[in-house]
């Protein structure tokens, strides 16, 4: 089809800090997941869809559906909804001592 661009699982993003391959980051209302390292203000290929184990909120405990928020001050993610973008769901048991998190991205925007 001729108006077809791509498939969405990963968008050409501007980075707005210096990000790790891996690493979370928000860009207005959506949310990706760095697949490359780079700096500040390059444009880098993030997935929005998919499971990541990504940097987590300390001192929380998650049990696996519960919904998950990037917090993007802390760069983490977080149970705590209020002031937090909603991106997915925990796909596993995290305790509270665990410093990553198993997440199911939802692929939409807040």
């Amino acid at each position: 089809m001729k108006n077809f661009i791509q498939d969405g699982h990963y968008l050409d993003l501007t980075a707005p800090r210096a990000l790790t391959s891996g690493e979370g980051f928000q860009v207005g209302s959506l949310f990706a997941v760095a697949t490359t390292s780079t700096a500040t203000g390059t444009e880098l290929s993030g997935a929005i869809v998919g499971v990541f184990d990504l940097a987590k909120a300390s001192g929380e405990a998650w049990n696996t559906g519960d919904p998950v928020h990037w917090d993007d001050t802390a760069h983490a993610v977080t149970t705590a909804a209020a002031g937090n973008t909603l991106i997915g769901c925990a796909v596993a048991i995290a305790t509270t001592t665990a410093t990553t998190g198993r997440v199911r991205l939802n692929g939409t925007v807040a």
